[in-house]
């Protein structure tokens, strides 16, 4: 049965803004790895549209290496949208999730292949509450933001976490890789 990998990066304070945070090569390449070890990555409306950035690095590409691979990966893997408002999207490897959230992430465990993603706060919150998550990575800036949407604010129920293992980047930031206790 597949995973489904729920990734963020935030603040130290909490923060998950797409804007905050210290994008540099090495943290680009981690992603860019990330994506290569999935078959598709989930995306509520507002985070697919940010994401939607990375098409422009296509057609021109930047000068730094790793975000233009970061944009192939991105690219490549094929997107899931989960929106009231689309009714399509025209972005090749993106579709409109034809399901509610917790169908779509049954049926997709149930499906042979890769690992299945998750990069968007609405779509963690929800599946955290439906205890569909098998691991957390979370990528935490050295950066204190002060204001923005707060990652975990949603929830009210204690969640235990066990931590599986942690990355350092050179930066400063640390992806901690957290499994549910079931």
């Amino acid at each position: 049965m597949r995973k489904i990998i729920a990734a963020l990066n935030m603040t130290v304070d909490g923060i998950c803004d797409h804007k905050v945070g210290i994008p540099d090569a090495e943290i680009h390449q981690h992603y860019t790895d990330l994506l290569a070890q999935g078959d598709a990555i989930l995306y509520g409306r507002t985070t697919y549209e940010l994401m939607e950035f990375w098409r422009t690095l296509l057609e021109n590409p930047s000068e730094q290496k790793s975000m233009n691979d970061f944009a192939v990966a991105i690219d490549r893997i094929p997107k899931i949208v989960f929106s009231h408002t689309f009714k399509n999207v025209d972005w090749k490897s993106a579709s409109i999730a034809k399901r509610d959230l917790k169908d779509e992430v049954l049926e997709l465990k149930q499906q042979p292949g890769k690992d299945i993603l998750i990069g968007s706060r609405s779509l963690i919150i929800q599946l955290l509450k439906l205890n569909l998550i098998d691991e957390f990575q979370l990528c935490i800036h050295p950066i204190l933001e002060g204001k923005g949407l707060q990652f975990f604010e949603d929830i009210n129920d204690r969640i235990i976490f066990k931590l599986a293992k942690t990355k350092t980047f050179k930066n400063g930031a640390i992806i901690l890789y957290y499994q549910p206790k079931k």
